[in-house]
């Protein structure tokens, strides 16, 4: 909240949109979860494993076979890497990582250490606000003749 009030007062609220673009995007892909389209358990964050001592996805166990299209869905995200998924022998999806940012990370990267994992988003939150300074204070530029700090 007060980044948003910042904004608003500081007149940089498309640039603090920019900056959020991670967050966005984290809701956007929890929302199956979170309007419960498939099952959402009471803790999303990764799963600790003591054995290894790393960080692995927390994952959530599908009772209940899962309807059809939303099946699909979700072994077609698998295939584009953007959830892990596990299907049983008869096909039937029987878990998947949970639907957030940082499961989402540990997909793509393999189980790791906190610090590691700390260290990997703080650096692509990073690069995204970067990326959303240039684009609003560069590439803005040749659409609009002037820039509006």
């Amino acid at each position: 909240m007060v980044f948003a009030v910042v904004a608003i007062l500081g007149h940089f609220s498309k640039t603090l949109i920019l900056l959020l673009i991670p967050q966005a995007f984290n809701f956007v892909y929890s929302v199956p979860q979170l309007f419960h389209l498939v099952p959402c358990p009471r803790h999303r964050l990764p799963h600790f494993n003591a054995r290894t001592g790393l960080l692995e996805p927390s994952r959530v166990q599908f009772r209940k076979p899962l309807r059809r299209p939303i099946a699909a869905s979700l072994k077609l995200l698998h295939r584009l890497r953007m959830l892990d998924v596990q299907v049983d022998m008869a096909g039937q999806v029987v878990s998947s990582s949970n639907f957030t940012l940082i499961n989402l990370w540990l997909v793509w990267f393999g189980p790791m250490r906190e610090d590691r994992l700390t260290l990997g988003l703080t650096t692509a939150q990073l690069a995204m606000g970067a990326l959303g300074l240039f684009v609003r204070h560069r590439l803005a530029l040749l659409i609009f003749t002037a820039d509006n700090l």
